[in-house]
């Protein structure tokens, strides 16, 4: 089994498989792509040209697979590991496939768009853009903050879902801090911190998050 992971360790989107990986044990080649560097973009860019992390590359069964959920999922048909990240019961299933899509639609998409704009010259902000995106961050705040208990979001198992949620809410929560009356957002990110797949994620991520606009 040759499984190649194409990414950048400061994205979300990758920390995502990352989690997933370490998770299940899954053993796969990092490959590191710095998108400055212009035959590294190039390179990456014959393979994938949508330009976008992660890929996974399996050369076993010659599949090139984009998109972190697909990713997961595509892990955990073809590759099972030690975790079962997908429930198998088929509406448990589609409820850890629904928070999934919550995490990366309305809490990563919203979080890149702040920091996206951060990022762009002075006269190419979008401020009304940005507003929105911090009121749809407030939105799912308080919707979490309502719906999560003590452990993690489908109760017991830790699955695809927590490991959307990890990066999506350790970012948002630099750019749109976590108040006082999120307690609930706040303990489950710690919850997430502690985890030692994501703990791992954070550790290898640590050294980029300089490049993160504050």
């Amino acid at each position: 089994m040759t499984l190649r992971l194409y990414y950048h360790p400061l994205s979300s989107f990758c920390q995502k498989v990352l989690i997933a990986l370490y998770e299940t044990g899954t053993p796969f080649i990092p490959q590191l792509v710095d998108l400055r560097d212009e035959k590294e973009r190039g390179d990456f860019l014959k393979l994938w040209p949508i330009g976008k992390f992660p890929v996974l590359r399996d050369e076993a069964r010659d599949r090139l697979v984009p998109e972190s959920t697909i990713i997961i999922e595509y892990l955990a048909q073809h590759y099972p590991g030690k975790a079962k990240l997908v429930p198998k019961d088929a509406d448990e299933a589609r409820q850890t496939r629904l928070r999934d899509r919550f995490f990366d639609l309305y809490v990563n998409i919203e979080m890149q768009k702040i920091i996206g704009d951060r990022m762009r010259p002075a006269d190419k902000k979008d401020p009304f853009g940005v507003d929105q995106a911090r009121q749809r961050l407030a939105t799912v705040y308080d919707m979490l903050e309502h719906q999560l208990g003590d452990s993690w979001i489908m109760g017991r198992s830790f699955t695809m879902a927590d490991c959307a949620a990890a990066p999506a809410l350790f970012y948002a929560n630099m750019v749109m801090p976590l108040t006082g009356k999120h307690k609930n957002v706040a303990a489950y990110l710690k919850r997430l911190a502690k985890r030692p797949s994501y703990a791992r994620v954070q550790k290898e991520a640590k050294p980029y998050l300089k490049m993160v606009p504050q």
